[in-house]
């Protein structure tokens, strides 16, 4: 499924984005040396429910993952990448952290994801795959318009990243959304331009590049659901949500403090 949102719901799709940068931008904050993974997930919940929203996370149960996942963000960390299932562990100096949250408010949804550093360590090589997935995610970003395809995205998007050195893995992407957290369509994270899904006005877009430091290949933890690279090497992802508009895009998940 594929939607086109009217006026009114690009309306309430800015401020559930909104609210989806402003809970991160929180929860990086609290996020440091000594911070459980359970704590940062019950946090997620305060903020979800105490602005009248609603999780993607929690009875979500897609066939990749052993569900419902039942926490309200994902959270992971080093060598973890997608889908991180909240769990007891205490995050150290230098730890790796992805968070991801998805909610639905007033019937839209938003979807963005951070990686940083947690403490005071700043290992070189962390800094750069952060950058890279920052830079990637710019790249796909601008040349979305009226017009353009999905694979103009997916190009830009994967050629910054092998120029900087990441294998790609396009199992998982960028995706569609709207009413639901995961619609049409798929936006691989390296491709061919000139492909796929003409873009239009009042789509709406979660592009998300992320890498692993030295292998394109995920393994699953145990758990069923956590994504981590098959050789141990740490990973970064970043995401934003996105409005296709008569001028380009516009970036929804921005924090109020970036909007003013």
């Amino acid at each position: 499924m594929i939607e086109i949102l009217n006026p009114a719901e690009l309306t309430r799709a800015k401020v559930t984005g909104t609210l989806v940068a402003d809970i991160l931008h929180t929860l990086k904050a609290r996020s440091t040396v000594g911070t459980n993974l359970l704590d940062i997930d019950r946090w997620a919940k305060a903020m979800i429910l105490e602005a009248g929203a609603t999780s993607c996370y929690v009875d979500y149960a897609p066939s990749f993952g052993r569900g419902p996942f039942g926490h309200y963000i994902c959270t992971a960390v080093n060598d973890a990448v997608l889908h991180g299932l909240p769990h007891n562990y205490t995050l150290a100096d230098g730890d790796l952290l992805t968070l991801d949250l998805a909610v639905i408010k007033d019937g839209v949804a938003a979807d963005s994801a951070i990686t940083f550093l947690v403490g005071a360590a700043r290992p070189a090589a962390s800094v750069a795959m952060i950058n890279a997935t920052e830079r990637a995610l710019a790249a796909g970003i601008a040349v979305a318009r009226p017009g353009a395809r999905i694979g103009d995205l997916s190009h830009a998007i994967g050629t910054v990243l092998t120029n900087a050195g990441y294998p790609v893995n396009t199992e998982f992407g960028g995706h569609g959304i709207g009413s639901t957290m995961h619609q049409d369509p798929h936006i691989a994270n390296t491709g061919r331009p000139g492909r796929g899904y003409k873009l239009r006005p009042g789509l709406l877009l979660a592009l998300e590049p992320w890498v692993m430091a030295d292998t394109a290949q995920l393994v699953t933890d145990p758990d069923g659901w956590t994504l981590r690279s098959a050789t141990g090497c740490r990973t970064a992802h970043s995401e934003h949500t996105i409005a296709i508009t008569a001028d380009g895009a516009e970036i929804l998940t921005l924090p109020s403090a970036a909007r003013q």
